[in-house]
């Protein structure tokens, strides 16, 4: 299984945005950071947004904001979000009826479990565990070069 460019840059916005906790962060810092185009990482903040990972907030000064704390927020969360299909085989898909053994497969069975086992390791770390990992985060993001500005309410 390899997930998604884009859930692995909605982890690196969610990132960013923990390792910048006491400001609003702005797509143009996340996107300089990254070395991403600014229009692909706010097509990757919708899902975020509407399910509550991601706050905005509007005007001259706005920007975006982890919608919850970075401890509550752990890695199953933005990759259900963000990936589009779990299948791992053909037999995973609803309309896999060419296969006769789709019912009674052994491979479907253990192909299962083992997604169930992804999901909770997933499950177990967060977004602080990895902004945590490494201590210069910020330096490695340039966050400590920016100008200090506060968080809007």
């Amino acid at each position: 299984m390899r997930l998604t460019r884009q859930t692995n840059y909605a982890i690196r916005i969610l990132m960013y945005c923990a390792a910048n906790s006491e400001r609003l962060s702005r797509i143009p810092e996340i996107a300089s950071a990254y070395s991403v185009s600014e229009l692909f990482l706010f097509k990757i903040l919708q899902p975020l947004v509407e399910n509550g990972l991601v706050e905005t907030v509007r005007g001259r000064n706005g920007g975006v904001r982890l919608g919850r704390p970075a401890d509550k927020i752990n890695l199953f969360d933005v990759v259900r979000v963000t990936e589009e299909s779990f299948a791992m085989a053909e037999c995973f898909e609803s309309d896999a009826a060419e296969c006769p053994l789709v019912d009674s497969c052994a491979l479907n069975a253990a192909l299962r479990e083992a997604l169930g086992a992804f999901f909770a390791v997933l499950e177990r770390h967060t977004i602080a565990d990895l902004v945590k990992a490494r201590s210069n985060v910020r330096s490695l993001l340039g966050i400590d070069l920016l100008e200090p500005r506060a968080l809007a309410g």
